[in-house]
């Protein structure tokens, strides 16, 4: 997260000098980002009692972006995250559960504040749907079966981008999602996870 912080803080810094090009309604603009997926997880396990520790990922993000109105756009947000789980602290100490895939796309409403500037902050709230895949309990586990129910929930979203030369973007950005889950380990053990990600995000991007 430190190496994202720095290349923000330099690419940014660069962009001031830039000729920006105007965002205007019925423009597309495409990014992609790498991404660090921070869970801040918590979990109610029955029977076992006990948490859950579910690892930060970092990958690749694609977002969609179109302007309904100078100020205004919509941004379908894309991306696939796999997160190693453990339960931990239960009554048969720490148990690793192995790993499991989310896909998570989320849609935004955003406010664009200044769309003809050089820096163009955004504020966005919007919706997230969570398919959870390939859970693939460790090899040697006497644990059999566990499954995850996806998830609905909100999304919040801040950002900024900054005009490079012609129509690309240097992007920050930074989502909090709201993803919960009720997980069922061996038909018997049931949780109630709270998964709800901070994810930081830089890249570039495209407008057309």
């Amino acid at each position: 997260m430190k190496h994202l912080m720095l290349s923000a803080t330099i690419l940014g810094t660069l962009a001031v000098t830039a000729a920006p090009a105007q965002a205007e309604s019925g423009d597309w603009l495409v990014r992609l980002r790498a991404i660090d997926v921070m869970p801040n997880e918590s979990a109610t396990i029955s029977t076992i009692g006990g948490d859950v520790d579910i690892s930060d990922q970092i990958v690749p993000e694609l977002d969609i972006t179109y302007f309904v109105q100078d100020n205004w756009a919509v941004e379908l947000i894309l991306g696939v995250t796999p997160h190693d789980v453990q339960a931990v602290g239960t009554a048969a100490g720490d148990v690793d559960l192995g790993d499991v895939t989310l896909l998570p796309p989320t849609l935004t409403l955003q406010y664009h504040f200044n769309p003809d500037g050089q820096m163009r902050p955004y504020l966005g709230a919007g919706v997230n749907y969570t398919h959870f895949f390939n859970e693939d309990l460790p090899g040697g586990s006497a644990l059999t079966t566990i499954s995850y129910d996806d998830s609905f929930g909100l999304a919040a979203q801040a950002g900024i981008d900054f005009a490079l030369q012609d129509d690309w973007f240097f992007n920050v950005d930074v989502k909090y999602i709201d993803i919960d889950t009720d997980v069922l380990i061996d038909g018997a053990i049931a949780a109630d996870v709270d998964i709800d990600p901070v994810i930081l995000g830089i890249g570039f991007g495209r407008r057309f």
